[in-house]
């Protein structure tokens, strides 16, 4: 997911929360996947952390944009 994606640009705070709980939770059970060993994809768990920091960064910018 791009910064300029339109499921990033044009969610609502709302929408955009929810997918980073999303993610987060998908986060969390690769990461007991890692644990275990079972991990096919280790590179996801950087995508997917990146992907939290665009949306964490995309709710901040709509915060100051209505404060």
């Amino acid at each position: 997911m791009k910064m300029s994606d339109p499921k990033i640009k044009d969610a609502t705070p709302a929408e955009l929360v929810a997918m980073g709980r999303d993610l987060r939770h998908e986060m969390f059970n690769l990461r007991l996947q890692q644990a275990s060993s079972q991990l096919e994809k280790p590179a996801r768990l950087h995508l997917l952390r990146k992907d939290i920091a665009r949306i964490e960064t995309r709710i901040s910018q709509l915060r100051k944009k209505t404060a």
